[in-house]
């Protein structure tokens, strides 16, 4: 009987720079919900600091990236949705 391998573990990370032009804040993830998350609560922490006062003003932007072929690009299902698409569909 042939023995089963598993199947890769992809390898994720967050980047999110709060005020753009910084450079970027990076955080492994595990799974793509979990970057949903990560997301969600690093962008409403920023509007929170911006409606109290924390910061006058800010251009944030942030993604998810995954490791192929030995670098870090931006992550696509296979569909060919972003992480940006699936936020904006929940």
């Amino acid at each position: 009987m042939p023995k089963k391998t598993a199947a890769p573990v992809q390898k994720l990370r967050v980047w999110w720079i709060p005020q753009v032009p910084m450079k970027a804040f990076r955080y492994d993830v595990k799974t793509v919900e979990e970057a949903k998350l990560l997301i969600d609560a690093l962008a409403k922490y920023d509007i929170f600091q911006y409606e109290n006062n924390v910061k006058p003003d800010f251009a944030n932007a942030g993604g998810l990236e995954m490791f192929e072929d030995g670098e870090w690009c931006e992550w696509y299902d296979d569909e060919g949705n972003s992480i940006d698409d699936l936020m904006k569909a929940a």
